[in-house]
């Protein structure tokens, strides 16, 4: 299953919130191919990404957002490349 990750604070900012329910908008054109996962950008997982700035969005290992709320259109190309087609 591909994997949405998105990157926030402990509690989440306003831009956070706003990440997340993109990345479920954009999940919901694939179920059971993809699920949205928080992270806390504090995490051990997230200094693996290198964060700088949150929102941080990762779809499969590809980031395609940091410091910013990606929009589910612009998402959707990349979980289906991601998905082969």
């Amino acid at each position: 299953m591909l994997q949405i990750k998105v990157f926030g604070t402990t509690p989440p900012c306003a831009n956070c919130k706003r990440a997340e329910r993109e990345a479920l908008k954009a999940a919901e054109q694939f179920t059971g191919q993809v699920e949205v996962v928080k992270r806390d950008a504090l995490g051990p997982e997230a200094e693996a990404y290198g964060i700088i700035a949150t929102p941080l969005v990762v779809v499969g290992d590809k980031i395609v957002g940091r410091g910013k709320v990606v929009p589910a259109a612009k998402l959707i190309p990349v979980i289906e490349q991601l998905l082969g087609g």
